[in-house]
C-alpha cells in the first residue's frame, strides 16, 4: 500500500471524514482486525456472521490509524463515513493502482476459468517473483473484496500483480477490470463450476469473456485453443490473441504428457524452440495451468529457462490441491479436496487411474459433494459415479448425503458388487477407511470445500503406519 493521508483517501472514496485529516496511513489495508499493523486502515465490513464495526475498537488497539466504516463508532480512530464499505475498497484500489501505474513500471497479468485459477496463479508468482517485486492474492482472493484487498498489497516498488478474476453473476468480472485492467489476461477454462448458480455454462462464458473484452489493442489474451469457449473469447476482445493448448495447434503447446507418481513431464513448444518440463506437482490438467504461465512469462518478455526452473521448483501446486501426502507404511494419498467441479473431480480420477494403472497399486477414491451445480447437480454426480467404475478404480468411498448419488450411480454399473461404501458422516467413512487400508494403495480425497473432507485426507495421512 502506498501512504495516503485520511484526507486524501477520504476524497478517493467520497467519504465524510471524521477526525484528523492529516494523520497518514503507512501500513496495510485489512478487513480482519487481527492482521492490521501500525498505521494501517482498517475496512469495518458487514458480513453474514459477524459485522466488522464489532472490531474497529480491536483494529484502533493493533494500530489502524483509519477505519472506513459505513456508520461512526466510538472509538478514538480517524474515521472515514461510506454508504458501502465494500465499494470504498474497490474505489481505493483502483487509485492506487493508478497511481502506481502511473510511474511506469507495474504489469499486471489476469487470471480467470472455472478450473485452475489458484493453481496458475501460485505459478504466476513462483516465476514473476524471480524478475520483479510481485503481488499475487493468497488463497482464492478473487471477489469483489478479496481482489481489491489483494491489489491494494502494491507499493511504487511493485513490478508485477497477478489477479484472480472470480465470477459472482454477469457484470462480476467486468466491476473487477473497470477499476484494474491487465495488460495480459489468461482465460484457462469454462466448465460447470458454478454453472447452477449462474444460469447454464453459456452464462458462464459470458461472465469470463468479460475480463479479455476489457483488453486494449496493446494487451495480449492468452486464449486454451483446446476449450471451444476459451477460443470463441477471440472475437471479443481487441486484444493480441495468443494461444496455448495440448491438442489443438497454438503457440505455447504441450506435447509428450508424461504422467508419474512423482509429477507430470512434457515437452512445451514455443514459437522460439521447444523445452523439457517437469512438474512436481501431479496430475495432466495442471500442464494447462503451467502452458498458461510460461506463456504469459514469454509474452511478458522474460527469460523462459528461469521461468521453467521456478515452476519445476514448486512441490504443489497448494494445500489440498492434489496435494501428495506419503505415509511411512508406503501409503500414497492424494489431498484434492479443497474444490470440485465436474471437470475437476473427472481429471483427478483419470489421474488416479492412470497411477494404478502404471504402479499396479489398489486405487481408492474417497468422494464428497459438487457444490453449486444448480439443476446439473443429479445428472453430474450420476455420471462421477459410472465414471469411477469405467476407469476400474478398485474401491469408492462416498461420504455425505449430498453426494450419495455418486454411490447409488456406481452401483448400478453391472460391473460392480460391492465395491462402493456409503457414509453419512465423514468420521464413518475414516473409521471404515482406517480398518481396509494396507498401505500399498493410492487413495484420492475429493470434493468441494464444504463437503470437508480435505481434513479426513489429512488424518489418514497422519495416521502411524
Amino acid at each position: 500500500m502506498i501512504k495516503l493521508s485520511a484526507g486524501e483517501v477520504a476524497q478517493i472514496i467520497d467519504a465524510q471524514l471524521v477526525g484528523d485529516a492529516s494523520v497518514i496511513a503507512t501500513g496495510s489495508v485489512e478487513t480482519d482486525s487481527r492482521l492490521i499493523s501500525a498505521g494501517g486502515i482498517f475496512v469495518a465490513k458487514p458480513g453474514e456472521v459477524t459485522d466488522g464495526h464489532l472490531f474497529v475498537a480491536a483494529a484502533w488497539d493493533k494500530g489502524a490509524v483509519i477505519a472506513i466504516v459505513e456508520h461512526q463508532v466510538e472509538v478514538p480512530i480517524v474515521q472515514l463515513i461510506v454508504s458501502d464499505s465494500v465499494k470504498a475498497l474497490g474505489l481505493l484500489a483502483k487509485f492506487v493502482i493508478a497511481e502506481v501505474r502511473s510511474k511506469g513500471l507495474l504489469q499486471i497479468v489476469g487470471v480467470t476459468g472455472s478450473n485452475g485459477k489458484t493453481t496458475t496463479k501460485n505459478m504466476l508468482r513462483e516465476i514473476l517473483s524471480k524478475f520483479g517485486p510481485t503481488v499475487a492474492p493468497e488463497e482464492s482472493f478473487n471477489n469483489e473484496v478479496g481482489a481489491p484487498y489483494s491489489m491494494l498489497k502494491i507499493d511504487e516498488s511493485t513490478r508485477y500483480l497477478v489477479v484472480e478474476y472470480g465470477a459472482a453473476g454477469l457484470g462480476s468480472i467486468k466491476y473487477l477490470t473497470d477499476f484494474c485492467k491487465p495488460d495480459l489476461a489468461i482465460e484457462l477454462k469454462v466448465g460447470l463450476a458454478h454453472a447452477g448458480e449462474f444460469g447454464g455454462i453459456e452464462n458462464t462464458q459470458k461472465i469470463k469473456a468479460e475480463l479479455v473484452q476489457a483488453l486494449d489493442e496493446s494487451d495480449v489474451a492468452l486464449l486454451n485453443f483446446d476449450d471451444t469457449r476459451c477460443l470463441a473469447m477471440k472475437d471479443s476482445t481487441k486484444a493480441k490473441i495468443v494461444g496455448f493448448s495440448v491438442a489443438a495447434n497454438s503457440d505455447y503447446r504441450a506435447t509428450e504428457v508424461k504422467l508419474s507418481i512423482t509429477g507430470t513431464s512434457f515437452i512445451l513448444n514455443t514459437p522460439n524452440g521447444s523445452h523439457q518440463v517437469k512438474l512436481n506437482i501431479l496430475g495432466e490438467h495442471h500442464v494447462y495451468n503451467a502452458l498458461a504461465a510460461l506463456g504469459a512469462a514469454d509474452q511478458l518478455g522474460l527469460e523462459l529457462k528461469v521461468a521453467i526452473k521456478a515452476v519445476e521448483e514448486m512441490q504443489l501446486a497448494e494445500r489440498w490441491r492434489m496435494q501428495l501426502l506419503t505415509r511411512a507404511d508406503g501409503l500414497a494419498l492424494i489431498n484434492d479436496a479443497y474444490n470440485a467441479s465436474p471437470d475437476s473431480m473427472k481429471a483427478a480420477l483419470y489421474t488416479l487411474a492412470e497411477l494404478g494403472r502404471q504402479t499396479g497399486r489398489k486405487t481408492v477414491a474417497v468422494l464428497g459433494h459438487m457444490a453449486e451445480l444448480g439443476q446439473f447437480e443429479a445428472d453430474e454426480h450420476d455420471a462421477i459415479g459410472r465414471l469411477v467404475v469405467r476407469l476400474n478404480i478398485d474401491q469408492l468411498v462416498v461420504v455425505g448425503n449430498s453426494a450419495k448419488l455418486i454411490h447409488m450411480a456406481a452401483c448400478l454399473e453391472g460391473s460392480w458388487d460391492g465395491e462402493s461404501q456409503f457414509f453419512e458422516e465423514a468420521s464413518e467413512a475414516t473409521a471404515y477407511l482406517r480398518g481396509m487400508l494396507k498401505g500399498d494403495e493410492i487413495v484420492l480425497v475429493k470434493s468441494s470445500k464444504s463437503a470437508n473432507l480435505r481434513y479426513l485426507g489429512d488424518e489418514l495421512a497422519e495416521d502411524q503406519a
